[in-house]
């Protein structure tokens, strides 16, 4: 059976590197963002790699009047259709403590617009039986830290959004996965204090992958990020809250 992926921001570093390895399966995809050109330029080496199929589509995750038409035009396409989500921004702590204005937008982009998006697509993926969505979280989700803890926020609730949509879809034959990647070497934290443990996109990219094969739930990326954050998580309260991490 055909696959069709739609990737949200897909012109984002990880987004570029799970294009190119799910066009090289020979599936289709629909590259949604809102820098058209780039999006024309990834499209045409997606079909370069093999992609049978690929399309553009214009998307804000803080417009939703986009949203119906995206999903009408999955409608039309047969066979499998899976989505992944990669839409996010990342203003930093002191950035939000400057301009509490910041978070709205943050929480639309991290969360509410791709939440939103999604609901959207569920009953077409439960209509036919089948279809994936993975959608990209973040370890800062796992914890409220003090250095990020609103952006954690964001991604704590997309978190669990999307597990209560994975029970939901497991009925009908759907599957939802959670990635949980730690520090990646992208645009986001170019120029951040204190990284450890970055690794490529493409690394993130290929451990989606082999998470789809086992049909995981959560991913952390790389895994031992899982370890890290189930320690951070046991720290009891007073003392997490000496602690600057």
């Amino acid at each position: 059976m055909t696959q069709t992926w739609i990737i949200l921001g897909a012109t984002s570093s990880i987004a570029r590197a799970f294009a190119r390895q799910v066009a090289s399966l020979g599936h289709g995809v629909i590259l949604a963002g809102r820098d058209m050109p780039d999006l024309q330029s990834m499209a045409q080496d997606c079909a370069l790699r093999g992609a049978p199929y690929t399309a553009t589509e214009a998307f804000d995750a803080r417009k939703p009047l986009l949203f119906d038409g995206i999903v009408e035009r999955l409608s039309a396409i047969e066979g499998q259709i899976n989505a992944a989500v990669f839409v996010g921004s990342m203003p930093s702590q002191d950035q939000i403590d400057a301009d509490p204005g910041l978070i709205e937008g943050m929480i639309a982009d991290n969360f509410s617009g791709p939440a939103e998006f999604l609901q959207r697509l569920t009953p077409l993926l439960e209509q036919r039986g089948l279809g994936t969505i993975v959608g990209i979280g973040s370890v800062a989700g796992d914890r409220g830290r003090l250095g990020n803890y609103v952006y954690g926020a964001a991604k704590a609730g997309f978190h669990t959004y999307l597990s209560g949509l994975r029970n939901r879809l497991a009925r009908s034959g759907a599957h939802v996965m959670t990635v949980k990647p730690g520090m990646v070497d992208t645009a986001m934290t170019w120029g951040l204090d204190g990284l450890v443990l970055v690794v490529p996109p493409e690394k993130i990219a290929t451990d989606i992958m082999a998470g789809l094969k086992r049909q995981r739930n959560t991913v952390y990326s790389p895994g031992i990020w899982g370890l890290i954050m189930l320690i951070i998580r046991t720290i009891p309260e007073p003392i997490f809250k000496k602690l600057s991490i």
